[in-house]
This record gives C-alpha cells, structure tokens and sequence, in this order.
C-alpha cells in the first residue's frame, strides 16, 4: 500500500471497528510486556497523558484513571468517531480524544509528562516539543519479521522486503537527534495461535498485514493452503514481533 492507500484503509476500519481486536481468540506465547501497562506504571494522578495514533481509544480508555487528563488523537476520522463512541460508553471524564497529525501537534511545549504510541506513525521533534522537562515517552512498534510465515506464503506484506530493525534504528536515531536520553529498547518475537480461519480471517481484513488481502481470489486459495501447513493441536500458527522503545526528555 502507498500511503494515500494505507490512510483510507485505516479510516474504513477505524469506523467499523476501531483498534480492537478483543473478539479474535487467538493464544500467544513469549510476551513479555504490555505496553499500556508499563506506561502506568510511571504514572502519576497529577499527570498529562497523549496518545499518539490511539485508534478507537480502546486502550487510552482502559488506563485512564491512571492519570489527570488523557488525550488520545488520531489522523482517521474513522477511528476518531469510534473513538468518540467509546468515550460515551466509557463515561470517562478525564479523556479528550482530537483528530490530529502526529508531524503537527496542535499542543504547547511541555505541556505532556507522558506521550505513548503503539503500532503508529510519530515525530520525533513533536514528542520532544510537548514532553514535560524530564517527561516520558513509550512507543511499541511492529518489527519488520512480523507474521513472517504469513508473508512469505503470500509473497508480499507490511515491510516486505525491508531489513529485520530498519524501523528500530531509524526511529532511534529519530528520538536522539530531538534531544531525548536514557533510550532504552526491548524486543520479543511472540509465537500466535488463532483458533480458528475466521480469527485469522478478521486480523487480515482489519490490518495490512496482507496489503489488499482479498481483492484477489487467489489469496483465499494461498490462504487455506497456509492454514493447511501451519495447523496445529493449539491453533493456526504465526509470530507476532514488536519492539518498545522507552525514552527520556
């Protein structure tokens, strides 16, 4: 997908159905953090929280009593409506949630003690601007081997072609030229089991793992043949590969 492609997906999916994937049942091994959860444990209640790329806030929402104010912003309006509706379930009165590039925050210098961002886009020039002196920022990202017997079944995929740790060093080096300090970086490579093709079947419909994945009959065809080869008594087998950066302003 070129960009322009990847930003109307993510709005068509943001308004179905947010960033949340707690319907697939699928069992990992090797998971070693929870992102969200390791960002409360520096919180505290006087603190201002952004979220960078919050999706349908579902996890912003999960943690918000952890702190002050919590902004969630997102570039989809999709996502941001999905977002909005949650907020109203949630009943939280201490979340914001803006539609917003993350190359153009619309927020004053210093104002977060912490920024967090999972599995999206961020500047690092922008953290660096609205974090707090001696602010925190969290990011979690998807390595570049990421569903990896998955993409070599279909031939193509979300970083295909790109070196394992092109992104990691990139956004390293990224955070140290906007001054940030004590960047600390972690990385699991976690084994999935998805218990059925339907599970499977809705990751690929609501990511771009597989860019376009279905538009072509024949990806339903390399679809059961890769269910055929990766069965096993736990479910349909595949990898999830993150890393975390922690750093410090």
């Amino acid at each position: 997908m070129n960009e322009q492609e990847y930003r109307q997906f993510y709005d068509q999916v943001g308004a179905m159905n947010g960033w949340d994937f707690s319907r697939m049942k699928v069992v990992s091994e090797g998971i070693q953090w929870d992102l969200y959860q390791e960002v409360t444990r520096v919180c505290r209640k006087s603190d201002l929280l952004l979220d960078i790329g919050t999706g349908g806030g579902e996890a912003l929402l999960a943690i918000a009593d952890a702190v002050l104010l919590a902004i969630g912003i997102d570039c989809s309006s999709g996502m941001m409506k999905t977002a909005e509706n949650n907020l109203r379930q949630a009943g939280k009165s201490n979340v914001r949630f803006h539609q917003m590039d993350a190359e153009r925050l619309v927020f004053p210098d210093r104002l977060f003690n912490i920024v967090s961002c999972r599995h999206s886009e961020f500047h690092a020039q922008e953290v660096a601007r609205v974090l707090a002196d001696d602010g925190i920022f969290f990011t979690q990202q998807v390595s570049e081997r990421d569903k990896w017997n998955l993409k070599q079944a279909f031939g193509r995929g979300q970083s295909w072609g790109i070196s394992d740790g092109t992104l990691q060093r990139r956004y390293i080096q990224e955070l140290r030229d906007a001054g940030l300090k004590d960047i600390q970086v972690y990385e699991y490579n976690a084994t999935d089991y998805y218990e059925s093709v339907q599970d499977l079947l809705f990751l690929l419909k609501h990511t771009p793992i597989i860019p376009n994945f279905g538009q072509d009959e024949m990806d339903y065809t390399i679809l059961h043949q890769f269910v055929e080869e990766h069965q096993y008594d736990r479910g349909i087998r595949t990898n999830s590969e993150r890393f975390m950066i922690v750093a410090r302003k």
